[in-house]
């Protein structure tokens, strides 16, 4: 949140103005949207680049054998995509409809794969509009 954006949203606290916070926080959550699907993106891409394979367990406690990176790197890609899911459901906002369940403890590799198909669809319409 920028510094601009704080000063808007305190000035229009002040002065009461429910309409201009309403707008403000609208405004916040789309660039916090906007920032998960970036990320998401990205983060996926470079998985698809290292290929298909396994997730690491959620929860994941570190242990004393070290990670394969591609296996971290599909990993950190559906839990950024996770939080764009929830997001979404959250302020149901979604350009694909759709909108996976999110991951929770235990979930499975096609949940995982779900929830990064699902930002997948989303950078792209974003990018088709």
């Amino acid at each position: 949140m920028y510094v601009m954006d704080r000063q808007g949203l305190a000035a229009a606290h002040a002065a009461r103005r429910q309409d201009l916070i309403d707008s403000q926080v609208h405004s916040v959550a789309l660039e916090c949207r906007d920032d998960l699907l970036e990320t998401s993106a990205v983060l996926d891409a470079l998985a698809l680049c290292h290929g298909s394979g396994s997730y690491l367990p959620r929860p994941y406690e570190d242990g004393p054998h070290p990670i394969p990176p591609d296996v971290e790197l599909r990993t950190d890609a559906s839990d950024v995509a996770d939080q764009l899911v929830r997001h979404d459901q959250q302020h149901g906002r979604s350009a694909t409809g759709d909108i996976p369940e999110p991951l929770e403890n235990g979930c499975t590799d096609a949940e995982r794969d779900a929830v990064r198909a699902y930002a997948r669809r989303e950078w792209i319409a974003s990018r088709e509009s």
